[in-house]
């Protein structure tokens, strides 16, 4: 199952608050310099690299004399503006001293949901990788709010990955990989070396994980990034970022960490687009009857077979759609507005040609 990146083509690396960092005491030079390295070793391998680094907030902490990270939304702005500094300025130290000149990238969703804007912003790191800059893209914490956050690093690293039409996404956070269970609770759990991004120990393993403590993410956000990226066509290595050499033995297909296995086939831009670029203003669950049409058909979804709306969406907008047991079983661009879904309208509510089937 696992296979080498094809050399030439770029690599998204993501990295962690937790292994960048500890609490009351802001970065650690040692952790940026090693990951420095390990991106720099990915440039000599062949491989322009996109590094997408969380740490902000923690780099600002200490500064601003607290151990724990501000539980209000303006003292996380607060920290991300003074720490996003010091980690560029740590970065760039680090990569300097190897040569190696970074940018910084900062995003939000309301970027990424604008088509224009989505692919201005493939451009801009496809630019950079030519020039031989290193990327480092954040989420812009300073002035993003709920309504617009990406919601995690691990996200962003996915849809980043897809930007640049990555070979590879390596994650590297501060376990061995993906368990069969949690490790700290059940000490019998066995590291996943491969597994498909269908695989039912991943359902599993992200119903019952929990968010980490210095970031936003955990096993779930990778899981769900991992899945992501899978419809790009790219495959996912979960490795530990205390390793100094397990981006590059990642990329050479050693068997490190946790490999996620991508869907054979991957899905256009615009339809990546739509499923992973562009937010859901709102849900809509269909009939059995439908969601077979939906799965087995490929055809569109017609406003018969829903049988409830949520949320508030006008035509043009992105909805997920659910069947009858809540799962997910696609996304795409609605033709009617929520208030006429329920009505007696007939004819598609979200046509083929804009619906992505994610099962």
């Amino acid at each position: 199952m696992r296979r080498p990146a094809a050399r030439g083509r770029p690599v998204v690396v993501k990295v962690g608050s937790s292994s960048l960092s500890a609490p009351g005491v802001g970065l650690a030079p040692d952790s940026i310099a090693r990951v420095a390295a390990q991106v720099e070793s990915l440039w000599e391998a062949g491989h322009p690299t996109v590094l997408v680094s969380s740490g902000a907030v923690a780099a600002g902490l200490p500064v601003l004399g607290l151990t724990s990270p501000p539980a209000d939304l303006p003292g996380s702005q607060v920290a991300a503006a003074v720490g996003q500094s010091r980690l560029m300025e740590s970065y760039g130290g680090a990569f300097g001293a190897r040569g190696r000149v970074t940018g910084q990238v900062l995003l939000t969703r309301d970027v990424l949901a604008r088509r224009e804007q989505y692919l201005h912003s493939r451009e801009a790191l496809e630019r950079m990788l030519d020039l031989g800059v290193v990327p480092i893209v954040n989420e812009n914490d300073t002035v993003v709010v709920d309504e617009l956050k990406l919601g995690d690093n691990d996200r962003l690293a996915a849809i980043v990955a897809h930007l640049v039409d990555a070979a590879m996404l390596i994650i590297l956070t501060d376990t061995a990989g993906l368990y069969s269970s949690d490790p700290r609770l059940q000490p019998q759990a066995e590291l996943l070396n491969a597994v498909l991004h269908t695989d039912e120990v991943l359902d599993e393993l992200w119903r019952t994980s929990s968010k980490g403590v210095l970031g936003s993410g955990g096993v779930a956000t990778k899981i769900a990034a991992a899945r992501m990226a899978a419809w790009s066509g790219i495959p996912t290595v979960i490795a530990p970022a205390d390793d100094p050499q397990v981006a590059l033995l990642a990329a050479t297909g050693a068997e490190v960490g946790t490999w996620v296995e991508p869907h054979p086939a991957k899905l256009s831009a615009r339809k990546l687009w739509i499923a992973f670029g562009l937010p859901s203003s709102g849900r809509v669950t269909v009939d059995d009857g439908a969601r077979n049409a939906l799965v087995a058909n490929g055809s569109s979804l017609l406003a018969v077979g829903v049988s409830a709306a949520e949320g508030e969406f006008v035509a043009g907008d992105a909805v997920e759609i659910l069947d009858s047991a809540g799962a997910l079983i696609g996304k795409g661009l609605t033709r009617m507005a929520s208030t006429e879904v329920t009505g007696d309208l007939t004819g598609p509510l979200v046509h083929r040609d804009d619906m992505v089937v994610l099962v």
